[in-house]
Protein backbone atom coordinates (compact mmCIF):
# COMPACT_ATOMS: atom_id res chain seq x y z
CA UNK A 1 0.00 0.00 0.00
CA UNK A 2 3.02 2.30 0.20
CA UNK A 3 2.71 3.32 -3.49
CA UNK A 4 -0.82 4.57 -2.85
CA UNK A 5 0.36 6.51 0.20
CA UNK A 6 3.29 7.96 -1.70
CA UNK A 7 1.07 9.00 -4.58
CA UNK A 8 -1.53 10.61 -2.30
CA UNK A 9 1.08 12.41 -0.23
CA UNK A 10 2.86 13.67 -3.36
CA UNK A 11 -0.44 15.05 -4.63
CA UNK A 12 -1.65 16.60 -1.38
CA UNK A 13 1.34 17.50 0.78
CA UNK A 14 3.82 19.01 -1.61
CA UNK A 15 1.43 21.24 -3.56
CA UNK A 16 -0.67 24.16 -2.42
CA UNK A 17 -4.42 24.50 -2.64
CA UNK A 18 -7.61 22.60 -1.92
CA UNK A 19 -7.57 20.87 -5.30
CA UNK A 20 -4.31 19.09 -4.47
CA UNK A 21 -5.72 18.07 -1.09
CA UNK A 22 -8.89 16.72 -2.70
CA UNK A 23 -6.86 14.68 -5.20
CA UNK A 24 -4.87 13.00 -2.45
CA UNK A 25 -7.98 12.40 -0.35
CA UNK A 26 -9.77 10.81 -3.31
CA UNK A 27 -6.90 8.36 -3.83
CA UNK A 28 -6.93 7.36 -0.17
CA UNK A 29 -10.71 7.20 0.12
CA UNK A 30 -10.68 4.55 -2.63
CA UNK A 31 -8.08 2.46 -0.78
CA UNK A 32 -9.30 1.63 2.76
CA UNK A 33 -6.69 -1.14 2.94
CA UNK A 34 -4.07 1.62 3.11
CA UNK A 35 -5.30 2.98 6.47
CA UNK A 36 -2.61 1.42 8.65
CA UNK A 37 0.18 2.58 6.37
CA UNK A 38 -1.38 6.06 6.26
CA UNK A 39 -1.31 6.30 10.04
CA UNK A 40 2.25 5.01 10.22
CA UNK A 41 3.21 7.82 7.85
CA UNK A 42 1.62 10.28 10.27
CA UNK A 43 3.59 8.81 13.15
CA UNK A 44 6.77 9.37 11.13
CA UNK A 45 5.84 13.04 10.75
CA UNK A 46 5.26 13.27 14.52
CA UNK A 47 8.67 11.76 15.15
CA UNK A 48 10.22 14.41 12.93
CA UNK A 49 8.48 17.03 15.09
CA UNK A 50 10.28 15.68 18.18
CA UNK A 51 13.57 15.96 16.31
CA UNK A 52 12.77 19.61 15.57
CA UNK A 53 12.33 20.38 19.27
CA UNK A 54 8.58 19.98 19.69
CA UNK A 55 6.85 18.28 22.61
CA UNK A 56 3.35 16.70 22.66
CA UNK A 57 1.56 19.67 24.25
CA UNK A 58 3.29 22.12 21.90
CA UNK A 59 2.24 20.14 18.85
CA UNK A 60 -1.43 19.75 19.80
CA UNK A 61 -1.61 23.42 20.81
CA UNK A 62 -0.14 24.56 17.49
CA UNK A 63 -2.48 22.35 15.45
CA UNK A 64 -5.41 23.76 17.39
CA UNK A 65 -4.27 27.33 16.71
CA UNK A 66 -3.53 26.79 13.02
CA UNK A 67 -6.37 24.39 12.14
CA UNK A 68 -9.06 23.40 14.63
CA UNK A 69 -9.97 21.09 17.49
CA UNK A 70 -10.87 18.20 15.17
CA UNK A 71 -7.41 18.10 13.66
CA UNK A 72 -5.88 18.60 17.12
CA UNK A 73 -7.58 15.39 18.25
CA UNK A 74 -6.15 13.60 15.21
CA UNK A 75 -2.70 14.90 16.15
CA UNK A 76 -3.16 13.63 19.71
CA UNK A 77 -4.11 10.19 18.33
CA UNK A 78 -0.90 10.02 16.27
CA UNK A 79 1.17 11.25 19.24
CA UNK A 80 -0.24 8.55 21.52
CA UNK A 81 0.60 5.87 18.95
CA UNK A 82 4.12 7.20 18.29
CA UNK A 83 5.11 7.61 21.95
CA UNK A 84 3.75 4.17 22.88
CA UNK A 85 6.86 2.62 21.34
CA UNK A 86 9.11 4.00 24.11
CA UNK A 87 9.49 1.97 27.28
CA UNK A 88 10.06 5.07 29.38
CA UNK A 89 9.45 8.78 28.97
CA UNK A 90 10.54 11.83 31.00
CA UNK A 91 8.02 12.95 33.66
CA UNK A 92 7.09 16.13 31.80
CA UNK A 93 6.28 14.11 28.65
CA UNK A 94 4.12 11.68 30.66
CA UNK A 95 2.20 14.58 32.17
CA UNK A 96 1.57 16.11 28.75
CA UNK A 97 0.41 12.81 27.27
CA UNK A 98 -2.02 12.33 30.15
CA UNK A 99 -3.73 15.62 29.26
CA UNK A 100 -4.14 14.95 25.53
CA UNK A 101 -7.64 14.50 24.03
CA UNK A 102 -8.88 10.95 23.56
CA UNK A 103 -8.28 9.03 20.35
CA UNK A 104 -10.26 10.03 17.25
CA UNK A 105 -12.44 7.32 15.66
CA UNK A 106 -11.42 6.45 12.12
CA UNK A 107 -13.44 7.43 9.06
CA UNK A 108 -15.73 9.85 10.91
CA UNK A 109 -17.86 11.66 9.85
CA UNK A 110 -17.11 9.93 6.53
CA UNK A 111 -14.06 8.40 4.92
CA UNK A 112 -13.30 11.20 2.48
CA UNK A 113 -13.60 13.86 5.17
CA UNK A 114 -11.44 11.83 7.55
CA UNK A 115 -8.53 11.32 5.15
CA UNK A 116 -8.82 14.96 4.06
CA UNK A 117 -8.35 16.00 7.70
CA UNK A 118 -5.36 13.68 8.02
CA UNK A 119 -3.71 15.06 4.91
CA UNK A 120 -4.27 18.65 6.00
CA UNK A 121 -2.71 17.77 9.37
CA UNK A 122 0.25 16.10 7.63
CA UNK A 123 0.72 19.18 5.47
CA UNK A 124 1.03 21.28 8.63
CA UNK A 125 3.39 18.79 10.31
CA UNK A 126 5.72 18.85 7.31
CA UNK A 127 5.99 22.63 7.56
CA UNK A 128 6.74 22.80 11.29
CA UNK A 129 9.69 25.08 12.02
CA UNK A 130 12.59 23.89 14.16
CA UNK A 131 12.38 25.35 17.68
CA UNK A 132 14.78 25.47 20.61
CA UNK A 133 15.01 21.99 22.20
CA UNK A 134 14.13 21.78 25.88
CA UNK A 135 15.32 18.23 26.41
CA UNK A 136 16.51 15.22 24.43
CA UNK A 137 14.37 13.36 21.92
CA UNK A 138 12.72 10.24 23.41
CA UNK A 139 14.52 7.02 22.66
CA UNK A 140 17.90 8.59 21.95
CA UNK A 141 21.10 7.97 23.88
CA UNK A 142 20.93 11.55 25.19
CA UNK A 143 17.49 10.82 26.63
CA UNK A 144 18.91 8.06 28.83
CA UNK A 145 21.96 10.07 29.80
CA UNK A 146 20.08 13.19 30.88
CA UNK A 147 16.85 11.83 32.29
CA UNK A 148 16.48 12.93 35.95
CA UNK A 149 16.31 10.15 38.55
CA UNK A 150 12.85 8.78 39.14
CA UNK A 151 11.41 9.81 42.49
CA UNK A 152 8.16 10.83 44.10
CA UNK A 153 7.10 14.45 44.21
CA UNK A 154 8.83 16.34 47.06
CA UNK A 155 6.56 16.84 50.05
CA UNK A 156 6.90 20.61 49.74
CA UNK A 157 5.50 20.57 46.19
CA UNK A 158 2.60 18.41 47.35
CA UNK A 159 1.78 21.01 50.01
CA UNK A 160 2.07 23.84 47.48
CA UNK A 161 -0.20 22.03 45.04
CA UNK A 162 -2.80 21.51 47.75
CA UNK A 163 -2.70 25.16 48.83
CA UNK A 164 -3.18 26.40 45.28
CA UNK A 165 -6.04 23.98 44.66
CA UNK A 166 -7.82 25.36 47.72
CA UNK A 167 -7.16 28.93 46.57
CA UNK A 168 -8.76 28.15 43.21
CA UNK A 169 -11.78 26.46 44.79
CA UNK A 170 -12.69 28.93 47.51
CA UNK A 171 -15.33 31.59 46.95
CA UNK A 172 -13.80 33.90 49.56
CA UNK A 173 -11.17 36.32 48.21
CA UNK A 174 -9.45 36.75 51.59
CA UNK A 175 -8.99 32.99 51.94
CA UNK A 176 -7.62 32.71 48.40
CA UNK A 177 -5.19 35.54 49.18
CA UNK A 178 -3.87 33.83 52.28
CA UNK A 179 -3.56 30.43 50.61
CA UNK A 180 -1.76 31.79 47.53
CA UNK A 181 0.54 33.90 49.66
CA UNK A 182 1.54 30.89 51.72
CA UNK A 183 2.11 28.84 48.55
CA UNK A 184 4.51 31.44 47.10
CA UNK A 185 6.42 31.64 50.39
CA UNK A 186 6.81 27.86 50.37
CA UNK A 187 7.98 27.97 46.75
CA UNK A 188 10.64 30.54 47.55
CA UNK A 189 11.83 28.55 50.56
CA UNK A 190 11.86 25.31 48.54
CA UNK A 191 13.99 26.96 45.87
CA UNK A 192 16.44 28.21 48.48
CA UNK A 193 16.66 24.80 50.14
CA UNK A 194 17.34 23.14 46.79
CA UNK A 195 20.06 25.68 46.02
CA UNK A 196 21.80 25.16 49.36
CA UNK A 197 21.67 21.37 49.07
CA UNK A 198 23.11 21.55 45.57
CA UNK A 199 25.95 23.78 46.78
CA UNK A 200 26.77 21.58 49.76
CA UNK A 201 26.76 18.37 47.73
CA UNK A 202 28.60 19.98 44.79
CA UNK A 203 25.76 19.00 42.49
CA UNK A 204 26.43 19.06 38.76
CA UNK A 205 22.81 19.99 37.98
CA UNK A 206 22.49 22.65 35.31
CA UNK A 207 19.48 24.77 34.33
CA UNK A 208 16.88 23.20 32.08
CA UNK A 209 13.81 24.52 30.31
CA UNK A 210 10.14 23.83 29.76
CA UNK A 211 7.46 25.30 27.55
CA UNK A 212 4.18 26.63 28.88
CA UNK A 213 1.22 27.40 26.67
CA UNK A 214 0.23 31.06 26.29
CA UNK A 215 -2.84 30.95 24.10
CA UNK A 216 -5.40 33.47 22.85
CA UNK A 217 -7.35 35.37 23.85
CA UNK A 218 -5.42 38.12 25.67
CA UNK A 219 -2.14 36.25 25.21
CA UNK A 220 0.05 39.32 25.77
CA UNK A 221 -1.39 39.80 29.28
CA UNK A 222 -0.94 36.09 29.99
CA UNK A 223 2.67 36.25 28.77
CA UNK A 224 3.35 39.16 31.13
CA UNK A 225 1.85 37.18 34.01
CA UNK A 226 4.05 34.18 33.18
CA UNK A 227 7.11 36.40 32.91
CA UNK A 228 6.34 37.81 36.38
CA UNK A 229 5.91 34.36 37.89
CA UNK A 230 9.13 33.14 36.25
CA UNK A 231 11.17 36.13 37.46
CA UNK A 232 9.87 35.75 41.02
CA UNK A 233 10.97 32.12 41.00
CA UNK A 234 14.49 32.73 39.63
CA UNK A 235 13.69 31.74 36.06
CA UNK A 236 13.59 33.54 32.73
CA UNK A 237 10.70 33.35 30.25
CA UNK A 238 10.88 33.98 26.51
CA UNK A 239 7.56 34.33 24.68
CA UNK A 240 6.91 33.05 21.17
CA UNK A 241 3.57 34.59 20.29
CA UNK A 242 3.41 32.99 16.84
CA UNK A 243 3.64 29.46 18.23
CA UNK A 244 1.52 30.03 21.34
CA UNK A 245 3.99 29.33 24.15
CA UNK A 246 6.71 30.74 26.37
CA UNK A 247 9.94 28.87 27.08
CA UNK A 248 10.92 29.09 30.74
CA UNK A 249 14.58 28.54 31.67
CA UNK A 250 15.61 27.62 35.20
CA UNK A 251 16.55 24.86 37.61
CA UNK A 252 14.07 21.99 37.79
CA UNK A 253 12.59 22.80 41.20
CA UNK A 254 11.97 26.38 40.09
CA UNK A 255 10.42 25.29 36.79
CA UNK A 256 7.95 23.12 38.68
CA UNK A 257 7.04 26.08 40.89
CA UNK A 258 6.50 28.33 37.87
CA UNK A 259 4.19 25.81 36.18
CA UNK A 260 2.12 25.36 39.34
CA UNK A 261 1.81 29.02 40.25
CA UNK A 262 1.16 30.36 36.74
CA UNK A 263 -1.62 27.84 36.14
CA UNK A 264 -3.24 28.65 39.49
CA UNK A 265 -2.99 32.43 39.14
CA UNK A 266 -4.46 32.25 35.65
CA UNK A 267 -7.41 30.24 36.99
CA UNK A 268 -7.88 32.67 39.88
CA UNK A 269 -7.54 35.71 37.62
CA UNK A 270 -9.99 34.37 35.04
CA UNK A 271 -12.56 33.60 37.74
CA UNK A 272 -12.16 37.08 39.26
CA UNK A 273 -12.43 38.66 35.81
CA UNK A 274 -15.65 36.76 35.09
CA UNK A 275 -17.20 37.95 38.37
CA UNK A 276 -16.16 41.56 37.77
CA UNK A 277 -17.38 41.45 34.18
CA UNK A 278 -20.79 40.17 35.29
CA UNK A 279 -21.11 43.18 37.56
CA UNK A 280 -20.18 45.49 34.71
CA UNK A 281 -22.75 43.94 32.39
CA UNK A 282 -25.42 44.26 35.08
CA UNK A 283 -24.79 48.00 35.12
CA UNK A 284 -25.24 48.24 31.34
CA UNK A 285 -21.61 48.04 30.06
CA UNK A 286 -20.95 46.38 26.72
CA UNK A 287 -17.16 46.77 26.19
CA UNK A 288 -16.31 43.22 27.17
CA UNK A 289 -13.09 42.82 25.17
CA UNK A 290 -11.39 46.00 26.35
CA UNK A 291 -12.50 45.33 29.91
CA UNK A 292 -10.99 41.83 29.89
CA UNK A 293 -7.73 42.95 28.27
CA UNK A 294 -7.29 45.77 30.78
CA UNK A 295 -8.25 43.53 33.68
CA UNK A 296 -5.67 40.89 32.84
CA UNK A 297 -2.96 43.47 32.10
CA UNK A 298 -3.47 45.06 35.51
CA UNK A 299 -3.64 41.68 37.20
CA UNK A 300 -0.37 40.56 35.58
CA UNK A 301 1.58 43.76 36.20
CA UNK A 302 0.48 44.21 39.81
CA UNK A 303 1.26 40.59 40.61
CA UNK A 304 4.75 41.03 39.15
CA UNK A 305 5.84 43.50 41.78
CA UNK A 306 4.07 41.69 44.59
CA UNK A 307 5.54 38.31 43.72
CA UNK A 308 9.00 39.85 43.56
CA UNK A 309 8.48 41.41 47.01
CA UNK A 310 7.44 38.06 48.46
CA UNK A 311 10.54 36.34 47.10
CA UNK A 312 12.77 39.12 48.38
CA UNK A 313 11.34 38.83 51.89
CA UNK A 314 11.65 35.04 51.87
CA UNK A 315 15.26 35.28 50.71
CA UNK A 316 16.13 37.83 53.42
CA UNK A 317 14.57 35.61 56.08
CA UNK A 318 16.40 32.53 54.79
CA UNK A 319 19.66 34.47 54.66
CA UNK A 320 19.26 35.38 58.32
CA UNK A 321 18.44 31.77 59.20
CA UNK A 322 21.53 30.56 57.33
CA UNK A 323 23.75 33.00 59.22
CA UNK A 324 22.29 31.87 62.53
CA UNK A 325 22.65 28.16 61.77
CA UNK A 326 26.14 28.24 60.26
CA UNK A 327 27.77 31.33 61.70
CA UNK A 328 28.69 32.28 58.14
CA UNK A 329 27.76 35.95 58.40
CA UNK A 330 30.34 38.72 58.21
CA UNK A 331 30.40 42.26 59.40
CA UNK A 332 29.03 43.31 56.04
CA UNK A 333 26.09 40.93 56.43
CA UNK A 334 27.12 38.53 53.65
CA UNK A 335 26.32 34.84 54.17
CA UNK A 336 26.80 31.71 52.12
CA UNK A 337 23.27 31.89 50.70
CA UNK A 338 23.46 35.00 48.52
CA UNK A 339 26.53 33.89 46.53
CA UNK A 340 24.86 30.53 45.91
CA UNK A 341 21.73 32.21 44.58
CA UNK A 342 23.78 34.67 42.54
CA UNK A 343 25.68 31.79 40.92
CA UNK A 344 22.42 30.07 40.01
CA UNK A 345 21.06 33.32 38.54
CA UNK A 346 24.16 33.58 36.37
CA UNK A 347 23.78 29.98 35.23
CA UNK A 348 20.14 30.58 34.28
CA UNK A 349 21.02 33.75 32.36
CA UNK A 350 23.83 32.04 30.47
CA UNK A 351 21.60 29.10 29.55
CA UNK A 352 18.83 31.41 28.34
CA UNK A 353 21.30 33.40 26.24
CA UNK A 354 22.65 30.22 24.64
CA UNK A 355 19.16 29.02 23.81
CA UNK A 356 17.92 32.40 22.60
CA UNK A 357 20.87 34.48 21.36
CA UNK A 358 18.60 36.84 19.42
CA UNK A 359 15.75 37.72 21.78
CA UNK A 360 14.12 41.12 21.60
CA UNK A 361 12.17 43.09 24.15
CA UNK A 362 8.60 43.40 22.96
CA UNK A 363 6.53 46.31 24.12
CA UNK A 364 2.89 45.37 24.44
CA UNK A 365 -0.10 47.62 24.26
CA UNK A 366 -1.20 49.12 27.57
CA UNK A 367 -4.65 48.94 29.10
CA UNK A 368 -7.37 51.23 27.74
CA UNK A 369 -10.26 50.48 30.10
CA UNK A 370 -9.93 52.10 33.53
CA UNK A 371 -12.65 49.99 35.14
CA UNK A 372 -10.98 46.83 33.87
CA UNK A 373 -7.62 48.04 35.16
CA UNK A 374 -8.99 48.85 38.60
CA UNK A 375 -10.80 45.54 38.93
CA UNK A 376 -7.69 43.66 37.77
CA UNK A 377 -5.54 45.49 40.32
CA UNK A 378 -7.97 44.61 43.09
CA UNK A 379 -7.94 40.96 42.00
CA UNK A 380 -4.13 40.92 42.07
CA UNK A 381 -4.18 42.40 45.56
CA UNK A 382 -6.47 39.60 46.68
CA UNK A 383 -4.25 36.97 45.08
CA UNK A 384 -1.03 38.24 46.73
CA UNK A 385 0.07 39.86 49.99
CA UNK A 386 2.53 42.72 50.48
CA UNK A 387 3.35 46.17 49.12
CA UNK A 388 2.89 47.16 45.52
CA UNK A 389 4.16 49.70 43.03
CA UNK A 390 1.95 51.87 40.85
CA UNK A 391 2.41 53.18 37.38
CA UNK A 392 2.68 56.90 36.68
CA UNK A 393 -0.08 58.73 38.58
CA UNK A 394 -1.38 55.40 39.82
CA UNK A 395 -2.53 54.38 36.36
CA UNK A 396 -1.66 51.58 33.92
CA UNK A 397 1.71 51.17 32.25
CA UNK A 398 2.73 49.38 29.11
CA UNK A 399 4.47 46.05 29.77
CA UNK A 400 7.66 44.63 28.36
CA UNK A 401 8.56 40.97 27.92
CA UNK A 402 11.28 39.03 26.14
CA UNK A 403 10.20 37.49 22.85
Amino acid sequence: MEPVIDQACAAALYAEGDAALDTGASLLAAAPEADDALHRRGEEFVRRAWERGWHPADLVRFVRLELDERRAVLAATLIAAETARYGELPPRWRAQLAELPGAAPRNKPDRFGYVSDLLELYRLLLRLPAIEPVGPVPGTAADHLHRPPAHGEPRMLTRIRALLAKAEATGFPEEAEALTSKAQELMARHSIDEALIAARTRSTETPGACRIGVEPPYESAKAILLDAVASANRCQAVWNGDLGFSTVVGFEADLEAVELLFTSLLVQGTAAMTRAEAGQRASGRKRTKTFRQSFLMAYAQRLGSRLADTTERATAAADTDTDTETGAGTAEGTSGLLPVLAARDVAVTETAERMFPRTTTTRVRGATDLDGWNHGTEAADRARMGDHRKGPHGGPRDGEIMA
